[in-house]
């Protein structure tokens, strides 16, 4: 089975119907939908992807690469090339489980945290956890903006009950990661765009951590290069297949290529086994999945 296990739901960039019509052309089994985060913002242009992919990907030019994609406005905007964008802080689970509920042979669902909003956590979690389809929680510290050990009340949750959390970290402390399992040990982590922004750094701090995993989910940010050094180094059972859609390079439609991160999968490790463990066993076994 072949499962996309980041994607966040934004109609307004791909209706469900075309998902399910691309999932199919591509050979995607299921998807795990998470709440849109952003209002949609046009692709950057290749040269500046690949800037970003070479400064984040070494320590001496890290700070610069900080510098260009940590703007952020007072309300909370993130400042992009093509303009500037709202940031939800309240995230729509109603949303994600309505789609799971009425598809739940194609869909998944992790619930959307943020615990500088007015929705708690802990609140939202058990409001969608005993229902079909429930993957596991999803934060993103980065662009919401606070301490990843703000998590730990939620975290406990999913942990207790064998889901992981999915984090997009930050820089600093919006990126420490590390202090949740030293407060839950048994929680399991995924860290979302390959251990995005330390990347190879985050590889060896996480080497000996069987309980933290990473995702290749975003063309922006993971290039061919990361993917084959991150399974080279952590290796198959610690890496997850995930688009990042509806974001992501435009195909001849003008929408989203949604097979390409898979077809670098495939393309890069030949061995179906080891497609297997990236494109789908793995997240199945984290999730506690079927």
């Amino acid at each position: 089975m072949v499962i996309d296990m980041h994607y966040h739901l934004d109609e307004r960039m791909m209706t469900i119907d075309t998902l399910l019509k691309k999932m199919d052309e591509n050979g995607i089994d299921k998807v795990a939908l998470m709440a849109q985060l952003v209002d949609p913002f046009p692709e950057p242009g290749d040269s500046l992807i690949l800037l970003g992919q070479f400064l984040l990907g070494h320590r001496l030019t890290r700070n610069i690469a900080k510098l260009m994609i940590s703007r952020f406005t007072e309300d909370g905007s993130i400042k992009l090339p093509g303009g500037v964008f709202s940031i939800y802080s309240e995230l729509n689970n109603e949303k994600i489980f309505l789609a799971v509920n009425k598809y739940p042979e194609r869909f998944f669902a992790w619930v959307f945290v943020n615990p500088d909003s007015n929705n708690d956590p802990v609140e939202e979690y058990n409001k969608w956890k005993d229902l079909k389809g429930f993957a596991g929680v999803k934060a993103h510290p980065f662009w919401h903006r606070y301490s990843v050990v703000k998590l730990a009340a939620v975290a406990e949750l999913a942990a207790g009950d064998g889901k992981p959390l999915l984090i997009h970290s930050g820089f600093e402390e919006r990126g420490d990661y590390h202090a949740l399992r030293e407060k839950i040990p048994e929680l399991k982590i995924i860290l979302a765009h390959a251990g995005f922004p330390e990347f190879s750094d985050t590889w060896r701090k996480i080497k000996s951590d069987k309980n933290i995993f990473i995702d290749f989910s975003s063309h922006h940010y993971v290039s061919i290069k990361t993917m084959r050094e991150a399974v080279e180094y952590l290796g198959p059972d610690r890496c997850l297949f995930g688009t990042d859609g509806p974001f992501g390079q435009p195909g001849e439609d003008g929408i989203m290529d949604y097979g390409l991160i898979k077809r670098r999968i495939e393309f890069l490790f030949p061995d179906k086994g080891v497609q297997r463990r990236i494109l789908g066993e793995n997240f199945i076994e984290l999730a506690g999945l079927k």
